[in-house]
């Protein structure tokens, strides 16, 4: 498949959809269109077996509009008091009575605009916990069991021997030290030693060396702290709180993923169409609290609360975005073969897939001691979800009205899970790792050998 290069990065900067796709990812949890679509966000609610207090809403919504609406009666009414006490003391009349009256109005002008502010904060928090509608391709279904395989290459490796789980080829070959991380922080960390480091280090410099010479994205090295704003319009906050960890007495959290600072490259900023599609990669180190993963795989590094990855993301025009997507994954699905791993990919289902995105597909690759697929990454098309938490337009070459971009992110690739696939793909009887040809020239071996 041959792959159109992204457009350069540019400076920082002071197929038409179907109708209904276009308004849902365009108007997004919009007070407006969120009001008059109750009904398809009841839908979407129940195919993602997510909760939505309806009747909540229309109550705060009622009462919102009826506040205003009497709030903007008693303003016109101060605002014509106002002129005929200007005409009463003109005519040297008294006003005081009507000074009195308009005093009280004032009062209740002011409490009125103050819970109407309640009401306005009250409604955003309800609208940034409301997931993205799913795109129209995305099957419904309820757990991971409904997801749909899109495709598959390669085959699983043969071995003339039982091949062992990560950890133990890592211990053996003298790589892994995960009582060492144990002892420094605590569970869910590792140590990489030696040609274990070395591995890490050869994975990430190949994805970007991929990524950026070969797909025409450009490389960011970002912060690996982030504030609050910049969670929020990615859709992490306040949904995710629980998973994340955050700096003590300030601002700052640790970064999930570096889709959250590649997405806040733009914040609050208009682009040109012709800029589009932008497309960024950056390495960095990403820290979750695995909040909801209590007693899930708890051996090895699979599941860790630090690890490295090579995140892939695009800002696109929201007619091109299904297209970048495919592209995107095609990018993630390139690595894995140039490295020769077996992998399948796989549409997520409505009940499965994550909260901002509109549609996403995992590419799971084989890990032969457990005999079964992992994720190891994740490639999803927010539409414009993000973008209108955000702020980020983009002109029309045409003219008229800015519009939101449309966001793609996608690991390319989680590093640590593609390590933990290289050593037990790659894995020998006599406990040496042979390295693929392509890593070869970052590793400077053609294997690891078996410890002495």
């Amino acid at each position: 498949m041959e792959l159109t290069p992204c457009s350069p990065f540019p400076p920082l900067p002071p197929s038409t959809p179907p109708l209904f796709f276009r308004y849902s990812c365009s108007i997004m949890h919009d007070l407006s269109f969120f009001r008059e679509h109750l009904d398809l966000y009841a839908a979407m609610a129940k195919n993602r077996a997510a909760t939505l207090d309806l009747e909540r809403f229309r109550a705060l919504d009622r009462e919102r509009r009826e506040l205003i609406t009497a709030n903007e009666q008693l303003k016109a009414q101060r605002n014509k008091a106002s002129d005929e006490i200007a005409r009463l003391k003109k005519e040297k009349q008294d006003a005081g009575a009507l000074i009195a009256e308009m005093k009280q109005v004032s009062e209740r002008i002011k409490q009125a605009d103050e819970r109407i502010a309640a009401l306005d904060a009250e409604q955003r928090e309800f609208l940034l916990v409301i997931p993205n509608l799913p795109h129209s391709s995305v099957p419904v279904g309820a757990s991971a069991a409904d997801n749909k395989e899109v495709r598959r290459w390669g085959a699983p490796p043969k071995f003339d021997f039982t091949p062992k789980p990560h950890w133990e080829v890592g211990e053996r070959a003298g790589i892994l030290d995960l009582p060492a991380a144990a002892k420094i922080t605590g569970a869910r960390f590792a140590v990489y030693k030696g040609w274990g480091a070395r591995l890490e280090r050869a994975l990430a410099n190949f994805f970007l060396d991929v990524h950026t010479r070969e797909h025409g994205y450009t490389e960011i090295l970002p912060p690996f702290i982030v504030n609050t704003a910049s969670l929020t319009a990615a859709g992490q906050l306040p949904k995710f709180a629980a998973d994340l960890f955050k700096l003590q007495d300030t601002d700052y959290w640790l970064t999930p993923t570096a889709e959250v600072e590649l997405h806040n490259l733009y914040r609050d900023e208009t682009l040109t169409e012709e800029q589009l599609p932008l497309c960024v990669t950056a390495w960095t180190a990403c820290f979750r609290s695995e909040a909801g993963a209590a007693g899930k795989d708890t051996r090895g590094i699979l599941r860790q609360h630090q690890f490295q990855k090579v995140e892939l993301f695009k800002f696109t025009h929201p007619e091109k975005s299904y297209e970048e997507h495919e592209k995107l994954v095609a990018n993630a699905e390139t690595i894995l073969q140039k490295l020769g791993l077996h992998y399948r990919t796989v549409l997520l289902c409505t009940g499965d897939m994550g909260f901002a995105s509109s549609k996403t597909y995992d590419i799971e690759v084989w890990l032969p001691s457990s005999n079964e697929f992992r994720e190891i990454s994740s490639c999803s098309n927010c539409e414009a979800f993000q973008a209108r938490r955000a702020g980020i337009r983009f002109k029309p070459k045409a003219g008229g009205k800015n519009e939101f971009v449309h966001t793609l992110n996608g690991s390319g690739l989680a590093v640590g899970r593609t390590w933990i696939a290289v050593v037990e793909n790659y894995q020998q009887a006599d406990g040496s790792i042979l390295i693929p040809e392509v890593l070869r020239p970052y590793m400077g071996v053609e294997r690891i050998p078996a410890a002495g």
